[in-house]
């Protein structure tokens, strides 16, 4: 017998049963997303009303101002400014999405509908509730990526082939909000609450290199900038989209990839505690 067995060290067949018990958690999340489409049906002008913002944000300020700024030096290379905006404005589309349904219609159906007690009355726990929700904020935040990405298209705003991975990069900045989102929300007592998702929301929007490059903020100011999400999402988009890839889009992945699995796992435990207590 090996040092390591002699010592307890887990075995691969061990691992992986634990990782297949872990996985079970999360086996009914594919009912509360059909449960939130069914829902969605009915509301469908709300659900579409999230992808206008951005447009709006593009035909304002990515035209209007792009015809007084020009080009833009981004990455080594020009861009008109509208090209540089564009992708900004998808990922914050994906961010508006997200944020929409993990905050405001969690919180409604935590506090108010208790939509979620009659969900653990079934054989759905806690975890696959946070998973389902977020998975659905994840289609949500995809489908404002994809029309807003048509709309660039269409306008000569794409620049390079990589774009057709801006909704799956817009993808995984929805799993980053939601999460985090959905967690911030188990922690909410009232809608008043919710006057501090919009002080986070709107700075990361006009403040995370969306409309400026990195450049031009100061130092000290541009460093704090580069710890928000939002951040990594609008570079990760713009590495796709204008073909300025390099290294640091791994970076940019595995930030957001690690946030939105942080925020799952502790929306998960927040459910477990508010709900089965």
């Amino acid at each position: 017998m090996s040092t390591l067995e002699h010592e307890g060290a887990p075995t691969a067949p061990t691992v992986l049963h634990r990782l297949v018990g872990w996985l079970a958690h999360f086996r009914g999340a594919p009912a509360v997303v059909e449960r939130n489409a069914r829902g969605a049906r009915r509301s469908l002008f709300v659900m579409i009303s999230g992808f206008f913002e951005p447009l709006f944000y593009l035909l304002s300020l990515g035209i209007g101002i792009g015809a007084l700024v020009g080009s833009v030096q981004y990455g080594g290379e020009s861009f008109s400014y509208q090209e540089f905006v564009g992708p900004a404005l998808l990922a914050a589309s994906a961010m508006n999405g997200a944020v929409a349904d993990s905050t405001y219609n969690v919180f409604g159906k935590l506090k108010y509908t208790r939509v979620y007690d009659g969900m653990l009355a079934t054989p759905l726990g806690p975890r696959a509730v946070a998973a389902g929700e977020i998975c659905w904020a994840l289609l949500r935040g995809a489908g404002y990526a994809t029309a807003f990405l048509l709309v660039l298209v269409v306008a000569g705003y794409v620049k390079s082939g990589w774009a057709v991975l801006a909704v799956p990069a817009a993808t995984l900045i929805g799993l980053a909000f939601a999460g985090a989102g959905m967690a911030a929300t188990t922690f909410m007592r009232s809608w008043q609450d919710f006057d501090l998702v919009n002080l986070v929301a709107l700075p990361l929007l006009l403040l995370s290199t969306t409309f400026y490059p990195l450049s031009t903020y100061p130092s000290g100011f541009g460093v704090i900038v580069q710890l928000t999400p939002l951040y990594h999402g609008v570079e990760l988009e713009r590495a796709l989209m204008l073909g300025t890839m390099d290294a640091s889009v791994l970076g940019h992945v595995i930030y957001l990839l690690v946030l939105g699995l942080a925020g799952l796992w502790l929306a998960g435990r927040r459910l477990e505690r508010l709900l089965l207590s």
